[in-house]
């Protein structure tokens, strides 16, 4: 068609024939194209965010079962100071308990960061792992 440009003819959006190109550089791996990735398959799941969130999920449950159980022996062993002091046993310093208290805290909190940080550590998939850490804290 006389006096049109070649972008309004369609000239240079003509379909390509034959397979379609890898994209990439000469620094990189070819890069296979987006519409033959299938992110939703067992085979990409499973080892990608799957098994690291199973991981996650374990070990932030267990931590959180072990922190109610510290709690719950901890809660048992102040109660027993008190009965002690009540019945002229033992004195209870209220300072050296909140310090011990205190101390026990700060173990659970540099506990705690540290299973965070190493889960994030898990390769690039540290993300799903750190997310099933949270919902096991969640479950437990």
């Amino acid at each position: 068609m006389p006096g049109l440009t070649p972008w309004a003819s369609g000239a240079l959006h003509a379909p390509i024939a034959g397979p379609l190109p890898f994209r990439g550089n000469a620094l990189t791996q070819p890069i296979p194209h987006p519409a033959s990735l299938d992110f939703f398959s067992a085979a990409f799941l499973l080892p990608n965010i799957g098994a690291p969130f199973l991981v996650g999920l374990a070990v932030g449950y267990f931590a959180k079962k072990m922190l109610k159980v510290a709690l719950f022996l901890g809660g048992a062993a102040v109660v027993l100071l008190f009965v002690g002091e009540y019945y002229g046993v033992t004195q209870i310093n209220d300072q050296a308990l909140h310090q011990t208290a205190q101390a026990a805290a700060d173990l659970a909190n540099q506990s705690g960061s540290f299973l965070y940080s190493r889960l994030s550590q898990l390769t690039w998939k540290g993300g799903s792992a750190v997310a099933g850490f949270l919902a096991g804290l969640k479950l437990g």
